[in-house]
């Protein structure tokens, strides 16, 4: 596998692969690299004829106070672990390589940023979306891998690549999750012992969902975010940032009942909690299935 650093020899390299006919994969990453990575490296290796795994801490998509500072950098693991998973190239860029001198051009997404994370995190999304569209120009691959862990983030890749006519094909995948249901997450490291127990009220709360809509989908988006807010209140550490349904990829809030929101585009239950310093996320998808509601994680 090629360890890259410079934007040169990753130009240099993809341009000769894609010279030679060989399709191309990418998945951007922060680092960190656990098994959710690693599902998303493996479904790119047996789908492209090259992989590329950039590792890169984007600080435009930290907002002052966050963790960019502490967020876990472990450049030798995550190369072995992207070998391992049949990456080809890791691309493993300097801050000033991928913004040299001050930047002056944002790329700016609306309407799928204005709620759930994008409206916590102003910004946030300005800066994946930057960091994600100069990912793409230099690998041009034909097809970019992400985790529907942050379907926002999907949602606004996706929406971004449809608006710049960016010819990508982008690839969401499945959550990948610990044996009693949380999501994997480069975060959880920062969880104490009883965070991590606790934690677990967000699966919870997704279940819980699920079964609501399984038994009575003519509830409505209210409703069900009452109902998720009164069992993350279960878990006295938790603290609620938001709880959400809405039509998905859209983010636009569904009307009326959730079975006759669903023939028309696919719902998400979406949810931010914090424990103490650590901010988690998790989502659900459910599909759109004639009158009734399908979960993606089935």
């Amino acid at each position: 596998m090629r360890r890259i650093q410079t934007i040169a020899e990753l130009r240099e390299t993809v341009q000769a692969k894609r010279r030679a006919g060989i399709e191309i994969g990418l998945v951007p990453t922060m680092g960190a690299l656990h098994d959710g990575h690693a599902s998303l490296i493996r479904r790119a290796a047996a789908e492209c004829g090259y992989v590329v795994v950039s590792i890169f801490v984007n600080p435009t998509q930290f907002g002052p106070g966050e963790d960019f500072e502490r967020y876990p950098r472990k450049a030798d693991a995550d190369a072995a672990l992207a070998e391992a998973c049949g990456a080809d190239a890791v691309f493993l860029p300097s801050v000033d390589d991928m913004y040299p001198g001050e930047p002056r051009t944002t790329v700016h997404v609306e309407q799928v940023t204005a709620r759930l994370c994008g409206a916590s995190r102003p910004g946030h999304f300005d800066g994946v979306a930057t960091v994600v569209a100069k990912l793409l120009n230099l690998v041009q691959p034909d097809r970019a891998y992400f985790g529907l862990k942050d379907a926002q983030q999907v949602a606004v890749v996706r929406q971004m690549t449809l608006d710049l006519n960016l010819p990508v094909r982008i690839v969401p995948c499945e959550t990948v999750r610990e044996p009693d249901g949380l999501a994997l997450s480069s975060r959880n490291v920062y969880l104490s012992a009883a965070e991590r127990r606790q934690a677990t009220i967000l699966w919870e709360a997704l279940e819980a969902a699920q079964r609501q809509l399984e038994q009575a989908p003519q509830i409505t988006a209210a409703e069900l975010e009452a109902l998720l807010r009164g069992t993350i209140g279960r878990a006295p550490l938790a603290e609620l940032e938001y709880a959400e349904v809405l039509r998905f990829p859209e983010l636009e809030p569904p009307v009326g009942a959730l079975d006759s929101a669903a023939a028309e585009s696919d719902l998400i239950v979406a949810l931010a909690v914090r424990f103490g310093g650590t901010r988690l996320i998790d989502n659900r998808v459910f599909q759109r299935k004639e009158a009734t509601l399908a979960c993606t994680e089935r």
